[in-house]
């Protein structure tokens, strides 16, 4: 099916058994490392911009260059070789007029809702036809006529809910109103939901029909639709008003989808891990720990308590030699080794997926 991971099927009812918390032949796993001298692909010729902007929005050069560079890498074990058009992670606030601002590695928006009255929400309205809509819109055609028939293409990193409301206003500013304005706030909620799910099925149709599976960043896949919801904004308030305003919403995005995997980010987030294992909707979390904070063995507590809530999970990237350590404090069932690092080459990987093999018999 694809001509970079032609056991694509294989792989993919392992992930469809990782979100029932089920082991097929073996624990889902994804290693790398690049590809012989003799098999890699050049990449397209170097260009100078003027702006970051301006680097960000050549989408046909961005598209070349990630196809490039799929070509000149392995994906051993479960690993997908996945392109997904990446325009910042406030993307989809742009589509309500929000100009984007980039740096060298990432980019967000400058807010736009001066207040709150009537006037001012209503203004805001998704643009189908807008620049930043169309160029996405550009960017993932770029890339599926690139990986026919080689690699996945998937959905950009959208944030709707609580996060895409504090681009818009600014989140310190939304702190404030989730006091003064707390139900305008639920009731533009409501509003970007049904926008949210909006989009996020124009590009399932779009990609499904080119036989594109399921994925986006966190490269996991589904036979059906599969996204990763999320909400940064609520480390920054209370746990009634995360969930009076933004914990419905949450539980839509889940509801429309056939699998979810919500990004937990950070330990202010940690307080809303239990509420979050009981939406059923909810199939596995990503828990993301932060720079400095990111060592597995910190966190055995936290994972212990996912699998005892029967949910799968993204385990972070362990390295091989650690492998036994956590073979002893987790079962197999529903853990998702997404990155093991210490692998150089088809030998060191072989013998590392032999060992992950047995774990659990």
């Amino acid at each position: 099916m694809f001509e970079l991971k032609p056991d694509f099927e294989q792989v993919m009812d392992r992930y469809e058994a990782w979100w029932d918390c089920q082991v097929i032949d073996r624990p889902l796993v994804c290693m790398g490392f690049p590809a012989d001298e003799s098999q890699r692909v050049p990449g397209p010729k170097g260009k100078e911009y003027s702006s970051h902007w301006d680097r960000w929005m050549d989408v046909e050069y961005r598209a070349e260059s990630a196809a490039a560079g799929l070509h000149n890498y392995v994906y051993f074990a479960d690993s997908l070789p996945t392109a997904w058009p990446n325009l910042g992670p406030e993307i989809f606030s742009s589509f309500y007029g929000c100009k984007m601002v980039y740096n060298s590695g990432t980019g967000w928006t400058e807010p736009i809702l001066q207040d709150w009255s009537q006037e001012s929400v209503d203004n805001l309205q998704l643009d189908l036809d807008g620049f930043y809509f169309r160029k996405l819109m550009d960017y993932t055609d770029s890339l599926l006529e690139l990986g026919k028939g080689k690699f996945i293409v998937g959905y950009t990193d959208m944030h709707g809910g609580g996060d895409a409301i504090a681009a818009f206003r600014d989140p310190q500013q939304l702190c404030i109103d989730m006091i003064d304005h707390g139900e305008a706030v639920k009731a533009l909620c409501d509003r970007i939901t049904d926008d949210y799910l909006k989009v996020y099925d124009i590009f399932y149709d779009k990609l499904s029909a080119e036989g594109m599976p399921s994925t986006s960043w966190c490269s996991a896949t589904c036979r059906g639709k599969y996204y990763i919801p999320s909400n940064d904004f609520s480390c920054m308030i209370s746990n009634e008003m995360f969930e009076e305003t933004f914990l419905e919403g949450i539980v839509r995005e889940c509801q429309h989808m056939d699998r979810s995997i919500y990004h937990l980010d950070g330990p202010q987030a940690l307080r809303y891990l239990d509420t979050l294992l009981e939406i059923p909707e909810i199939h596995a979390i990503q828990w993301v720990p932060g720079a400095g904070q990111d060592y597995w063995g910190n966190w055995v507590e936290i994972y212990q308590r996912i699998q005892a809530a029967g949910k799968a999970m993204q385990f972070p990237g362990v390295h091989v030699s650690d492998l036994e350590n956590v073979f002893e404090v987790l079962r197999p069932e529903g853990v998702w080794l997404s990155g093991i690092s210490g692998i150089s080459n088809r030998e060191e990987a072989e013998a590392a997926l032999k060992t992950i093999s047995r774990w659990g018999r």
